[in-house]
This record gives structure tokens, sequence and C-alpha cells, in this order.
């Protein structure tokens, strides 16, 4: 299939059995991780062609008896079991699924240990990405963080994605992306490719603030409710044209929580949460990120001035 999204759902989400530079893997205690992740077997229609992503991975989370997964890798499927790293096959169920940002929610009947969220994580910090190669088994590739907060790729209808050049490919979506403390920084999701499905060293991994949101809702309420703050935005400057980049509030809902926060029709939204604009794809990342009931930052550019706002997330 030709062009770049088509290219990026082929090319599927994960990661691989590529050697990790010693210095990165002696940094971040890959075998402490290793009970907590999973590989995750899949029973597909017969009519559902899987050949280079058979198999998945999944991470156990909150309290081992839930594992977070990529929504793409069971959302088909007619059945699941999981394989623990000691050799177990266990079957699992599907608790709940959020699509806006391709995660799942799946319980088993035994206790894993889990791994916890950790936060944002630091520009060029050494990370490990754990998973399910091409279903080959649990593998470990090291690397570093090249990149936060990527938003608007394509993949999802919410992105948050840690960046990493730690090697992926397909068989570790919903892989555990781990810090030096054996935290979860981001749930394996994606990799960019063009014209092939081999790793090039652009891997993204959903972010744990936004993964654990996701997490924490589905397994209470078994369903995420997302809110926006009532803003219809565009990407400002247009094509071709130039400026600040900036998302641009087109119309806003009455009464809604950016209107009472004071957004204006015509600002700019510079900044959410601390987090620079790019597009109106970050102020949604921005905004997915915050539980209900929490305020959140904006920074607007509004007649050659800035403004500082402050927006409530409804419950």
């Amino acid at each position: 299939m030709a062009g770049r999204r088509a290219v990026l759902r082929i090319a599927v989400f994960v990661l691989t059995v590529a050697s990790a530079p010693a210095a990165i893997a002696k940094d971040v205690p890959v075998a402490r991780v290793l009970p907590s992740v999973v590989s995750v077997l899949p029973e597909w229609p017969h009519d559902e062609g899987r050949l280079e992503e058979p198999e998945g991975t999944g991470v156990a989370i909150l309290d081992g008896t839930y594992l977070l997964t990529a929504l793409h890798v069971v959302d088909k499927a007619l059945s699941v079991r999981v394989r623990t790293y000691d050799g177990r096959i266990i079957k699992a169920e599907i608790a709940a699924r959020d699509s806006a940002t391709d995660l799942a929610l799946l319980s088993v009947d035994v206790r894993l240990p889990p791994l916890s969220f950790g936060g944002d994580v630091v520009l060029g910090e050494p990370v490990c990405a754990v998973g399910n190669a091409f279903g080959l088994g649990l593998s470990v590739s090291c690397g570093i963080v090249s990149a936060l907060h990527r938003a608007g790729i394509g993949f999802n209808a919410i992105e948050d994605f840690v960046q990493t050049d730690a090697a992926v490919n397909p068989g570790a979506s919903g892989g555990a992306l781990v810090d030096r403390e054996g935290r979860l920084v981001g749930v394996l999701s994606a990799i960019f490719t063009k014209g092939s499905d081999a790793n090039i060293g652009v891997n993204f991994a959903i972010a744990a603030p936004l993964a654990s949101r996701v997490a924490e809702a589905l397994a209470s309420d078994g369903a995420v409710e997302w809110r926006f703050g009532g803003m219809a935005l565009a990407a400002f400057p247009e094509q071709g044209s130039t400026g600040r980049e900036a998302a641009k509030v087109m119309r806003l809902t009455p009464g809604g929580p950016a209107a009472a926060a004071g957004v204006m029709p015509g600002d700019h939204v510079v900044a959410v949460g601390g987090r620079r604009v790019r597009s109106p794809a970050d102020v949604r990342a921005a905004i997915a990120r915050t539980r209900p009931g929490e305020a959140i930052g904006l920074t607007v550019e509004r007649e050659g001035g800035t403004v500082h706002l402050t927006m409530e997330i409804p419950h």
C-alpha cells in the first residue's frame, strides 16, 4: 500500500530482538521487569490475516490481575490467552477497550507482579522496550528517549507518544517501555516506516500519564469519557503561511470549560499544561492526560499579547 499512513498501520506496533548498548542495558533493571510482561496469544477468525503480527504483548498493572495491551492486538480476537515469562499459558478476558487510544484491558485469574506507572521521561533518558517480537517470545531492546509529546501522527484519535530509538518490530504491540527504575513509562504502540516494515529507529509508546489515566478508567468504569473543553480548533498558520505554530480557536461551546476559563474565538493556543502546542492534536493530547475534576493551564496569544488561563475538566 502506498502512502505514509497506510504503511504506518501495516508496520503495526511493536519491538525487536536487537542488541542494545551495554551501558544502557545496565542502567535499566530489565530482569526485574520481565515477569510483569506477557505474550498475548489471540485466536483470530479464519479470514483474518495476521502473518506479520500473529501475537502481541501485555503488561501487568494495578493489582496484577489486569494486563494492559494494544487494542489492535485483541480487538477482533475470538478468544485470548497469555503466556507468562515462566511459560504458563493462561486464559484472559477482554475487560474493557478504548479505541481512541488503541488500548485494551485484559483480566486474568492469576496475580502477576505489576509494573508501576512512571511520569514523563526526560529527553535522552535511557529506556528499554520489552515485548514479543514476531511472536518469538519476550525480548529486550534498549535505547534512549528520542522525543516527547508526539501527537497528530495518524495512528490513533488521541495520541501522546514517547519516541524512542529502542528497536521495535511487529509482535511487541502492548509491550513495556521502562526507565532505569523499572517503571512503565510507555506502552509500545507503533513504528514509523517508509517503504518497508523494518525498524528504522523511530518508534512510539503511549506515554505513561495517558496510559495510566485510560487504564484506571477502564478498570473502574469500563470506559473512558473524553472531554476536551468545548473548543473547535484549527491549525495555525495555514499551509503556505508563516507565524508561530498554534491551535486557533474557531468556535466555543457556550458555557463549556474553555469558555468558562475565558478562552475567546480567535485565540491562538500556544501551550497547554506547560506543553508547547504545535497543532490541535497537542491540545487534545494534553487535555486527555488530565483527569476529570482537575485543572489545566492554557497559554493563549490574543491581539498581540499573552494571556494565561486555567480550565477545569468537568466530572
